[in-house]
């Protein structure tokens, strides 16, 4: 399951946001490092197609995908160099596959910091920064002396190089024009900053009636980091994507029972609210996709990476499955809702047989044959 790491300054609201993910369980303080150890919680991944399948199945279960997120303590100017949690809240980072950024935008008396979202982004991403220009510099010295005895690490000594030179520009990896091959040398370095991000625009209630102004400016901060930026949730390869929610709200909904959550939020203006956005952007953000697996015992949703190939995909649900794959027996999930049954389905020769080649699409209804 990917891992998802929450990341501000203090009093953001990182701690809301993971309660409003996961119902409650974090402390969320008007003071910094409230959070000193990370909270670590799992969101469903709301997916309409999948109760819509589950309903035509008549399944006994529902399984949607999920994503794991951890809220991890304040981030503070100086960590880099030790200051606030430092290294701790650093170490905490490395672990996540991608970054959400939560920018404080809301403005409130009782919550001291600056309401200035732009200036969040600022320290943030200098801290990072300055991280990742200190453990580059020490990998680049180890692997300019390794390169002397083994000429194959010559692309390594390279990439790093280039992460040396931006980085101490003060520009965090995700915003260069690296190309995939110097970001896989430098994957095995952990840099904070060769990740997605993620940027939640905290926003107060006055502020969700009109998020545009505020959204934009993060949006235009944001536009040249490589694959697009969007502030619809939109998917756009390995970018930033900005997502705008009064987190304190969401939290709040997230503790109520279902009629009453939907009732405040309708009441608000939000609909279903700005989470089911949030988590999807969050899931597709590592190029992630979904396909389903549906009959009366259980409907499901399973998670793959963008290219997989249908034993890939098959592996997904057990080993024995990829192992030996034969099949898949493939559909679109509408088109299966509009025959109504696998068997209907069947009898109409929309079911497709795809082989070992096959790259599944988000959206696929399958089943697999196989023989071990």
């Amino acid at each position: 399951m990917e891992r998802f790491g929450f990341v501000g300054l203090p009093n953001a609201g990182k701690s809301s946001l993971y309660n409003a993910l996961a119902g409650g369980g974090a402390l969320a303080a008007p003071y910094a490092f409230a959070t000193t150890d990370p909270n670590i919680g799992v969101a469903k991944v709301p997916d309409a197609r999948l109760d819509r399948l589950a309903e035509m199945s008549a399944s006994r279960k529902v399984v949607p995908a999920s994503v794991e997120f951890a809220d991890i303590g304040g981030l503070v100017e100086g960590a880099s160099q030790g200051e606030g949690l430092g290294n701790k809240f650093l170490a905490g980072i490395r672990e996540v596959d991608a970054i959400v950024f939560v920018l404080r935008a809301f403005t409130d008396t009782d919550v001291p910091g600056s309401s200035d979202p732009l200036e969040h982004l600022r320290v943030v991403e200098v801290e990072l920064a300055l991280a990742d220009l200190d453990t580059s510099e020490k990998q680049l010295d180890k692997a300019r002396r390794a390169s002397k005895g083994d000429p194959s690490l010559t692309p390594v000594v390279a990439a790093l190089a280039k992460a040396v030179e931006r980085l101490g520009e003060g520009v965090p990896l995700y915003r260069c024009d690296l190309g995939d091959a110097d970001r896989a040398h430098l994957r095995p370095y952990f840099l904070l900053t060769n990740k997605p991000v993620l940027a939640v625009v905290n926003l107060d209630e006055e502020q969700l009636l009109d998020p545009e102004p505020v959204l934009a400016s993060v949006v235009a901060e944001l536009a040249g980091v490589p694959g697009g930026v969007s502030a619809d949730g939109g998917v756009y390869g390995a970018g930033a994507q900005v997502v705008g929610m009064s987190v304190q709200l969401e939290a709040e909904a997230a503790l109520l029972p279902e009629t009453d959550r939907i009732e405040m939020l309708e009441g608000l203006g939000l609909g279903n609210g700005a989470l089911p956005v949030f988590v999807r952007a969050a899931y597709h953000l590592l190029g992630l996709r979904t396909y389903f697996t549906t009959g009366e015992k259980e409907s499901r949703a399973w998670t793959f990476r963008a290219g997989s190939s249908a034993p890939e995909c098959a592996g997904r649900i057990h080993t024995d499955f990829q192992r030996g794959f034969i099949r898949a027996e493939t559909i679109r999930w509408d088109t299966l809702l509009d025959e109504g049954s696998w068997a209907s389905a069947r009898d109409s020769g929309l079911v497709r047989s795809e082989g070992k080649e096959y790259r599944p699409e988000d959206g696929d209804v399958m089943e697999f044959r196989f023989n071990v």
